[in-house]
């Protein structure tokens, strides 16, 4: 079995936010979403995304202020607006 290494990328949503994400394994299999805790980042999954990638597209992304995920400013950092930006996100 082969050790796949995650690749990192941004994607910038509606209203600005750049969020960066992980991501690993083929595209041609199911999604998982690796969703982290506070106060964390998605770093916190380097070690199991190499090997959930092996059987998923591996996807996971920096909430709205963590990690490497950049913020307009004037961004509400309340529980539904960082859900809204993660639903948009997905």
């Amino acid at each position: 079995m082969s050790i796949i290494t995650p690749t990192v990328n941004k994607i910038q949503l509606k209203d600005g936010t750049k969020v960066f994400y992980r991501e690993a394994g083929s595209k041609d299999k199911p999604y998982f979403l690796l969703l982290h805790g506070y106060p964390t980042s998605s770093i916190m999954f380097r070690n199991l995304i190499p090997l959930l990638s092996q059987h998923y597209h591996v996807i996971a992304p920096d909430l709205p202020g963590f990690g490497f995920t950049e913020t307009p400013k004037g961004y509400d950092y309340s529980f539904a607006n960082i859900t809204d930006s993660i639903d948009e996100f997905i």
